[in-house]
């Protein structure tokens, strides 16, 4: 399954509007994509595409995490959600 490491830029973390944009993102991506602090085992990894899931992550500003995706144009979606992940989507 391929991954990709990355920080999260936002000013609150993945947290309300940050975790609705980037949750919506997943979503609309035809891969399953999952999220996790670095360092979590792969078994906890959570659901990039679920608002709650992001909140409860508690991803920080500055925290890395780890992107999986499976699926065709797994690379791409990773890519591109890790490109958002590295936005101040506060400043949106």
């Amino acid at each position: 399954m391929p991954e990709r490491t990355t920080v999260v830029a936002s000013r609150s973390g993945l947290h309300a509007r940050p975790a609705a944009i980037f949750a919506d993102a997943a979503a609309r991506l035809d891969v399953d994509v999952t999220i996790a602090l670095a360092g979590t085992p792969e078994e906890e990894a959570l659901d990039a595409s679920s608002i709650l899931s992001l909140m409860t992550l508690g991803a920080g500003n500055g925290d890395s995490v780890v992107l999986r995706a499976e699926g065709p144009g797994a690379g791409a979606a990773l890519e591109e959600l890790a490109a958002l992940l590295e936005t101040d989507l506060d400043a949106q």
